[in-house]
């Protein structure tokens, strides 16, 4: 006898629509930089359109994955439905945003010793119109992406781009002001710099699911002292614990008791909620050589 799993995704609509509006909003945006860092030949700028672009990509594909675990799947080869593909999005994300970063970094050491000459006023007045939409973006999608890998990509993307666009805004000023030829090189760089350990970080934690570790913040070990303290269980055995998408952890545990199998089964399955493991499977077995409380 065992507790099953729910398909439910709650929250779908609310994360679909600000990410429709979040995608319009940077759409708009990355032509405006991309055209302005090509007319005056700023890397800085090229690289915050090109973070941009990672941000607008991730939103799409974060869309097709929220869309895609919300639709869920009634083939028998997808009992899980499609949850995993925000997963495999993140993963995704995480390469793109590499693959940018790494390309800046080339371009901006490309540029030592021969800096061209970039116009302040356009960084400083693209950049502040690229942290405006920024901001709005991120704050459309941070209650999100506590919960979603997809939201959490796209999300940690735009805050990267809006760190980006406050060093363009840096190199602008600094460009007006002393004529420095070397400041949107350097913010390049350090953009790029900036964004490459998130960038692990987050194909890190994908990776880590789809490897199904157990999830860092439940200790298994305590989980299975506490599940052998139920009254009644004299042995626990094949218990797994693994992560679905953040905000889903799941388990699986067999159980031996020579008590009521029901009353054990109801018990342990408390220990395992109050632990964030509504989404369980518990089977209670009868110990060898007793037949339990309901027979053999």
């Amino acid at each position: 006898m065992g507790a099953g799993y729910d398909h439910s995704h709650s929250g779908g609509d609310t994360r679909v629509g600000r990410m429709m509006i979040g995608a319009a909003i940077l759409a708009t945006f990355f032509v405006v930089e991309l055209v302005t860092a090509l007319s005056i030949n700023s890397i800085a700028l090229l690289a915050d359109a090109g973070h941009m672009l990672t941000d607008l990509v991730a939103m799409f594909m974060g869309l097709t994955a929220v869309l895609l675990a919300r639709r869920g799947s009634t083939s028998p080869a997808r009992t899980y439905g499609w949850h995993r593909a925000e997963v495999f999005t993140a993963v995704a994300n995480a390469a793109l945003l590499l693959g940018v970063a790494g390309f800046i970094l080339y371009e901006a050491i490309e540029r030592l010793g021969a800096a061209p000459d970039v116009p302040g006023v356009p960084l400083i007045v693209v950049a502040l119109a690229g942290l405006l939409a920024n901001a709005v973006v991120v704050l459309l999608l941070r209650s999100d992406s506590e919960h979603s890998l997809a939201v959490k990509g796209a999300y940690m993307e735009v805050v990267a781009d809006t760190v980006g666009s406050i060093g363009v805004l840096i190199a602008g000023i600094v460009t007006v002001t002393t004529g420095w030829p070397y400041a949107d090189v350097v913010v390049a760089v350090l953009v790029a710099l900036w964004v490459l350990p998130r960038a692990f970080a987050l194909a890190r934690a994908a990776l880590r699911i789809l490897s199904e570790s157990s999830p860092r913040h439940i200790d298994v070990d305590e989980l299975r002292t506490a599940l052998e303290k139920v009254d009644g269980v004299t042995g626990v055995h094949d218990l797994h614990v693994w992560t679905l998408v953040p905000g889903r952890d799941m388990a699986t545990a067999h159980l031996t008791s020579s008590s009521d199998t029901a009353r054990v089964l109801v018990d342990a399955q408390a220990v395992l909620a109050a632990r964030g493991l509504e989404h369980a499977t518990v089977q209670v077995e009868a110990a060898d050589g007793d037949c339990g409380a309901h027979g053999c």
